[in-house]
């Protein structure tokens, strides 16, 4: 059947595409979810673009009867661990994360073992197994009041992140334990080209995603989670950025201010961009065949989703608690 629909929609216009996702999602009370990393055109027919906090909390909360989660692995999963009774489809299960992928769930329990005594401080960019052995998780726009809601006597493992996790002991003066992860998409971002960029545009200001390394960090003019960088080009009064993060978000700072001028910190030297190329996995194609066949679809079993939802739930409480969720 997915071999006709693909033969079917190389005739296909891209807004014969939307067409045909549209009347699906309402014939199938489907919603739409897509990370601000996807392509623009995912993020113009998505019913919510946001980053991992946001998206998270629309998971929790829609009243669709399927969820199609544009964005990657690990996504899907907390998606399906809040609403566990949704079908959530996932449009290409190969879009895996980097950063997920450098914490297996053996090796993270043995870590774990080794420092009794320890509360673990799960990022949401890790797999279902990692949240299963988390105490709370965090995304980065809410790290720093999570990390906080822990007495700073309590000794804390902070995964898989460390650059995130680097970050946040500088913010709060911890000692926590980081395990040794890293987003490749971020990580790869080098000091001399970010100096090179703010030497080339002396007027423009650095901002920075956490994941970054910290060089990067301390000189950035602002650090924040992708919605918060969206939310500080929009207020700020600067008409040139920096942008040290994965390219998908100039598509939403673009919209939003027009007038601006936003460059990204390149990957390489081949061109002006640094993409994730699990989050460009995803297509308009691949949305419409999930939405017609329902597949693939993402499970886990019932163990899993229950001891995963509580650090999650967690996350969620301490945010509403610190209001940087309603």
């Amino acid at each position: 059947m997915e071999t006709s629909i693909k033969t079917t929609l190389t005739k296909l216009s891209d807004s014969e595409l939307i067409y045909r996702i549209n009347d699906l999602r309402i014939q199938k009370n489907a919603v739409i979810l897509a990370h601000y990393y996807q392509v623009p055109e995912i993020q113009e027919i998505a019913d919510f673009v946001g980053d991992s906090l946001q998206l998270s909390q629309q998971a929790a909360d829609t009243k669709a009867d399927i969820i199609v989660f544009a964005g990657v692995h690990f996504m899907a999963e907390t998606a399906k661990i809040l609403s566990p009774e949704k079908k959530v489809l996932i449009p290409d299960m190969n879009a895996g994360c980097s950063l997920a992928d450098s914490c297996p769930p053996e090796a993270f329990k043995q870590f774990i073992e080794a420092h009794p005594g320890h509360k673990v401080v799960s990022y949401i960019n890790c797999s279902a197994a990692i949240k299963t052995m988390s105490d709370v998780i965090c995304t980065s726009s809410n790290a720093k009041a999570i990390v906080d809601s822990f007495p700073h006597q309590q000794p804390l493992i902070f995964a898989p992140d460390k650059n995130l996790g680097a970050y946040i002991n500088n913010l709060t003066g911890r000692e926590m334990i980081l395990w040794n992860g890293a987003c490749h998409v971020h990580n790869q971002l080098t000091d001399e080209r970010t100096i090179n960029l703010k030497i080339s545009h002396p007027d423009a200001k650095l901002i920075a995603h956490p994941e970054c390394r910290g060089p990067i960090l301390a000189i950035a003019d602002f650090v924040g989670s992708t919605a918060a960088l969206l939310e500080f080009t929009k207020r700020d009064r600067s008409l040139q950025y920096i942008v040290a993060t994965e390219s998908g978000i100039i598509h939403q700072m673009k919209k939003a201010s027009p007038d601006k001028e936003f460059i990204v910190v390149p990957s390489d030297d081949t061109c002006n961009c640094n993409e994730c190329p699990f989050m460009k996995m995803n297509t308009l194609e691949k949305i419409y065949i999930s939405l017609k066949t329902e597949k693939p679809e993402l499970l886990l079993d019932t163990e899993t989703i229950e001891k995963a939802r509580l650090p999650i739930l967690r996350m969620l409480e301490i945010s509403r608690k610190s209001g940087l969720v309603k």
